[in-house]
């Protein structure tokens, strides 16, 4: 099975995919989606929503996994950032891909054992369980693969993925 996990934001949409199969996941791809700082907003959704579309018709994902937005300030970011996270969600149906979503409490919980983890912590954990030599970065993109691992455990807790010969 094929998990696309996603940080969702308007600057720098973080993605990672990963396969899981037969008890083992494997980094396909990782990286990020940036837009210009200085563009208008709706040049800034066009972008996310053509390059999340190219995203899947390149690696044809089974599933997707979002992490939920969470803010304590700036309202503006908010908006702009749920914005883009409406842009995503869209594409996504329109290529009939359901969206299962998580807090960011729940991927570090997931990944790490605990869910205060620092971002350290979970990123050494992402790089451990997906056999990587280095840290994945930039951030955005690690904290997307967390996302993606987070998906795949909760559907091993499910039963669901060995019942789909997956993990």
């Amino acid at each position: 099975m094929r998990i696309l996990g996603i940080d969702p934001g308007i600057a720098t949409v973080g993605f990672g995919i990963v396969d899981s199969e037969k008890n083992k996941l494997s980094l396909v791809n990782y990286g990020v989606i940036t837009t210009p700082a200085k563009t208008s907003l709706s040049s800034r959704l066009d972008r996310i929503y053509d390059d999340m579309t190219e995203l899947c018709k390149a690696f044809s994902p089974d599933a997707i996994a979002c992490e939920e937005l969470f803010f304590n300030t700036n309202q503006k970011t908010v908006l702009s950032v749920g914005q883009a996270r409406g842009v995503i969600v869209l594409g996504l149906a329109q290529k009939g891909l359901a969206l299962h979503e998580y807090t960011p409490l729940q991927v570090k919980q997931t990944v790490a054992g605990y869910g205060r983890a620092e971002k350290k912590q979970v990123m050494e954990m992402v790089r451990r369980l997906l056999g990587m030599d280095d840290l994945p970065r930039p951030d955005d993109a690690a904290d997307a693969l967390a996302v993606a691992i987070c998906h795949v455990q909760e559907l091993h807790t499910a039963g669901l993925l060995s019942r789909q010969g997956g993990l």
